[in-house]
């Protein structure tokens, strides 16, 4: 892809996020492609209670922060203890920053990095109206993060990897902030067989989550690549169950499905 090529994907996925933040009730409540649904799969918490959420954790965040975007919960899997310092990759309204900053506690800090400013403003001023004073909210994109070197214990993301046209770089940029020792824990989609071409180069359907999915393989090479060890990729098959309605009658829960990644430095 060359450079006109990536940042005019950037564009539309900023575009729609954009979209997203500023409607009160999202029109389509999760990952999904489908711009004109009114709702995809009903309300925020319950889109998020089917991704794996518990309903504490549902109502531990403040209202407007989980928009129901997502294909896991990295909660359940970043282990996440007392005092960590944690980056978000794109961290939308704060939904996961705000339950990690419960985790890593007071002498904790939870950083979230998205490029769209009003996910970025809906999330600070979630923050501010709640009083989470753990939390932190940067502009950028996840392949240029604003982040220090060796800064961070945790890294974890829901659904926003695939939607970056240069996956490579921002497992670079992961590696890079870590500290030594420091894990990656994210849920993400990952292509289990070959797209339609009408998939492969339609933006809404990368917007939506599906056609930026890279293979298994892929993601396995992208985290070598960039340093990481000890790396899990694992397929979660239930997740086709919510899958299928990204998109409306293409059956798109054959070719994607949502996946544990972990990884450490």
């Amino acid at each position: 892809m060359s450079q006109v090529q990536n940042d005019e994907v950037r564009q539309h996925v900023r575009n729609r996020y954009k979209q997203i933040a500023n409607e009160s009730i999202p029109s389509a409540s999760c990952c999904s492609s489908n711009e004109s649904a009114t709702s995809c799969c009903s309300t925020p918490d319950e889109v998020s209670s089917k991704l794996g959420y518990s309903n504490e954790e549902l109502h531990a965040v403040p209202s407007g922060s989980n928009l129901g975007l997502g294909c896991g919960n990295p909660q359940a899997i970043a282990s996440l203890q007392f005092g960590e310092v944690v980056l978000d990759l794109g961290s939308g309204a704060g939904f996961d920053v705000f339950l990690a900053s419960r985790q890593v506690g007071e002498t904790g800090k939870v950083y979230g990095v998205d490029m769209t400013p009003e996910m970025i403003s809906r999330a600070r001023q979630n923050a501010l109206q709640h009083g989470y004073e753990n939390v932190e909210f940067r502009l950028g994109e996840i392949e240029h993060l604003p982040i220090q070197n060796d800064s961070i214990d945790v890294i974890i993301s829901n659904c926003v990897i695939n939607l970056s046209p240069d996956k490579q770089q921002v497992f670079n940029e992961a590696f890079r902030v870590l500290k030594p020792g420091g894990r990656l824990a994210i849920s993400d989609v990952v292509m289990t067989s070959e797209l339609p071409e009408e998939l492969k180069s339609d933006l809404h359907s990368h917007a939506g989550c599906v056609s930026g999915a890279s293979t298994i393989d892929e993601v396995t090479i992208f985290l070598q690549s960039s340093g990481f060890q000890n790396i899990v990729v694992e397929p979660k098959d239930d997740s086709r169950e919510f899958i299928k309605d990204w998109v409306p009658g293409a059956n798109v829960d054959t070719y994607i499905q949502s996946a544990i990644i972990l990884a450490i430095k």
